[in-house]
């Protein structure tokens, strides 16, 4: 079920919910932790800070965890639909076999092992990360050592859980996408999916920008507030996710458009105006994307700082930056344009000979 192109396109689930549970783990065990200390806190302003922090582990698990969540679980569905539109024929050889649907979709729970190798390796990274981690947190003095502890239930809810609902979520949706007549799969007819795999790739194309605008944008302003270890988590994790979410929305574009693309070579339609028409309409969504991202760093930072910390001593307070989301935006125009300029090329390599071959 899981050929050897698949598995490098479900390695991007796995990087979504490594970053997911590597953020929940740290932040949700630290809480754990943290709360056997609460008696010895006697200053306070240092009650101050030790709410404060419990908050910010709450709301940073939340956030991340939620949405990462939800994008894995588009990415997984949007890889089933995909495989299963490729593979018609075969799958409708099977139907015709005798094979019922509900046991040709008991075989896609294995695209759930991309979700527990992110998880698992999410978890175990968290823990190499936690002595330092939790030596950020508590700060030079404020707090009492913590020891780390491992929670087995937390191991549970971080990779147990999703796990088995995300190999519940393929079987499913699977068992849905299948339930059409026989002769369609052999025939190989579209189904009415064309518009969902759409927003799908829509959806993709905002996202990656978001998490581009979101977080380097909040690890550049959060040097102002925050450790260098937590800085620099926001800003790899935000590189992450916004590169592998844009590459993927934009290679299934132009795989999905081969024919479309070598059909308007042979009308004579120029590499430039091929690119314009597949990759183009994208850009738009990408900017949309940032704006948002921009919007949500803001709000966040916004109310963590002047909201959760306001009765902490020393921290200052928080306001839009014009002059770093200008810089951001900078940068992000520099990679996304390189990017749609390297699928531009990839355009250029269309054979319409081997399309035509088909």
């Amino acid at each position: 079920m899981i050929g050897k192109k698949n598995s490098i396109r479900l390695a991007s689930i796995s990087v979504v919910t490594f970053c997911a549970v590597f953020v929940c783990t740290l932040f949700l065990n630290y809480n754990m932790d943290f709360v056997g200390i609460k008696d010895e806190i006697a200053s306070p302003q240092a009650l101050i800070l030790y709410n404060a922090q419990v908050m910010t582990g709450k709301v940073t698990s939340g956030v991340s965890g939620g949405s990462l969540l939800l994008t894995s679980a588009i990415m997984l569905l949007f890889y089933i639909k995909n495989h299963i539109d490729a593979h018609k024929k075969e799958l409708g050889i099977m139907k015709a076999l005798g094979y019922s649907e509900i046991s040709i979709a008991l075989q896609f729970w294995t695209y759930a092992l991309s979700v527990f190798a992110g998880t698992a390796l999410g978890f175990g990274g968290a823990f190499l990360m936690m002595p330092r981690f939790y030596t950020t947190q508590l700060g030079e003095g404020i707090f009492p050592d913590v020891e780390i502890t491992f929670h087995p239930q937390l191991a549970v809810a971080m990779v147990v859980l999703p796990t088995v609902f995300f190999g519940v979520l393929s079987v499913v949706y699977a068992y849905l996408k299948l339930k059409m007549p026989t002769v369609d799969l052999l025939k190989e007819r579209l189904s009415s999916g064309r518009k969902p795999r759409e927003k799908a790739l829509v959806f993709f194309a905002i996202f990656g920008a978001f998490c581009y605008s979101a977080m380097v944008q909040m690890s550049s302003r959060m040097n102002e507030f925050s450790k260098g270890l937590m800085v620099l988590m926001i800003f790899v994790i935000g590189i992450i996710l916004a590169g592998i979410t844009l590459l993927m929305a934009l290679t299934t574009v132009v795989k999905r458009n081969t024919k479309n693309i070598a059909m308007m070579r042979v009308l004579g339609y120029s590499f430039a105006e091929c690119r314009k028409a597949v990759l183009s309409k994208y850009r738009v969504f990408a900017y949309i994307g940032f704006v948002l991202g921009t919007l949500y760093q803001h709000l966040l930072l916004k109310i963590m700082i002047n909201i959760v910390f306001q009765d902490v001593e020393g921290v200052p307070d928080y306001n839009f930056n014009m002059l770093n989301c200008f810089y951001v935006l900078i940068s992000f125009a520099i990679l996304y344009e390189g990017i749609l300029y390297v699928y531009g090329r990839r355009i250029r390599k269309v054979s319409v000979k081997e399309v035509m071959l088909e």
